[in-house]
């Protein structure tokens, strides 16, 4: 059984950095891209960035240059460092991972349960 879960979201004042963390565990073979999704209330959910196993990233264009996302292969976790945050940042975060459990099954879709960012003063 594979689980993802992130870890790091609170409540920060505008201007302020906050990381977050996503660990997937269980029966895991490979992983190849990892990122984070987020929905504001009332929005949908939209891309934030992706990772793949290689390094290459992908922003959504609102978040580039505040937010970096990183990974580290031998601890199947990805961060979100995300900077300078504003009040439009507020959203619950997700995680995903694109994870074989086996050499024998194909890759599917993980997801967090989710986390809070609150910006605000």
């Amino acid at each position: 059984q594979v689980q993802v879960e992130e870890s790091g979201g609170g409540l920060v004042q505008p201007g302020e950095s906050l990381r977050l963390s996503c660990l997937a565990s269980g029966s895991i073979f490979s992983i190849n891209n990892m990122g984070w999704y987020r929905q504001a209330p009332g929005k949908q959910r939209e891309l934030v960035a992706l990772i793949s196993r290689g390094g290459t990233t992908i922003y959504a264009d609102s978040v580039k240059g505040q937010f970096a996302i990183s990974r580290d292969n031998a601890k199947n976790t990805v961060y979100l460092q995300m900077n300078t945050l504003k009040p439009e940042d507020t959203a619950v975060y997700y995680c995903y991972a694109n994870i074989s459990p086996s050499r024998s099954q194909t890759t599917m879709t993980y997801w967090g349960q989710g986390t809070q960012v609150t910006v605000s003063s």
